[in-house]
């Protein structure tokens, strides 16, 4: 086990490192925006959440100054890699097949999928308990990676964003919806369209899909920016910046094990 004045010597270099790179100017963040109670736009029309209140949080450990780029989640990794932003906090699992394209910090929270329905829905979570039904979901997340390798047979509708889902769950377009668990948890079950639904079947976390948990994305080639990350992540974690974060939208921690 690494000593603990090793691990502060790493972290004190990580963000030496990055202060002395060409990248420590003003930090262009993709945020998405339509991910409640991760990211949402509020009535001010202000981008707000979990995820933008870590954003700042480690924008201001690092010493930066971040300016917030909302993004539609299918264009947000193009984004990044057409220089508009300089990194991803939006809850992006960090996966194989992500990172052939871009490169991740550590995570910063870690969630299993669920499937969620209309009470007294009779469903179960398997390819012949989903047979004939139609299950919704966001378009180019893990959610749709696991479908297609695991439950191909199945009907699936894809939106935008989590929020279109939600009202074709509640207008009845579609039998049940698959997403990350706390985002149904605290951004559906919780609200007064929600009240009427409930989780079914288990826990999905396979790491083939769902990867390790959520992190920053930042381009290939970018390691110091990544490292910074890495490091301002382990400091808001060790300081209790991280808790006051987490318990303001969540009753656990959701960092993960």
């Amino acid at each position: 086990m690494k000593r603990p004045e090793f691990k502060k010597f790493a972290l004190a270099a990580a963000f030496a490192a990055f202060a002395t790179s060409a990248a420590a100017d003003e930090l262009n963040i993709c945020v998405e925006g339509a991910y409640p109670p991760f990211s949402e736009i509020n009535a001010s029309g202000d981008v707000v959440g979990f995820d933008i209140d870590i954003t700042n949080a480690l924008c201001a450990e690092m010493g930066n100054s971040c300016k917030l780029v909302q993004s539609e989640w299918d264009g947000i990794i193009p984004a990044l890699l057409e220089g508009k932003c300089d990194a991803i906090i939006a809850s992006m699992s960090i996966t194989e097949e992500r990172k052939q394209r871009i490169d991740f910090s550590g995570k910063y929270y870690n969630s299993p999928g669920r499937f969620v329905a209309k009470q007294g829905h009779g469903l179960t979570d398997s390819p012949e308990g989903l047979a004939g039904k139609v299950i919704g979901l966001q378009r180019g997340t893990i959610f749709q990676d696991y479908m297609d390798g695991e439950m191909a047979d199945v009907e699936l509708k894809l939106y935008g964003t989590q929020d279109e889902v939600y009202l074709d769950l509640v207008a009845g377009r579609i039998d049940a919806a698959f997403a990350d668990s706390i985002a149904i948890s605290d951004g559906f079950l919780k609200t007064d369209q929600g009240k009427d639904f409930e989780f079914f079947g288990r826990d999905y976390s396979e790491e083939k899909y769902f990867g390790v948990g959520a992190g920053i994305g930042v381009r290939k080639g970018e390691e110091d920016l990544r490292d910074a990350f890495t490091a301002a992540i382990k400091t808001i974690r060790e300081n209790g910046t991280y808790k006051s974060i987490n318990d303001k939208y969540f009753e656990v921690d959701i960092y993960g094990g």
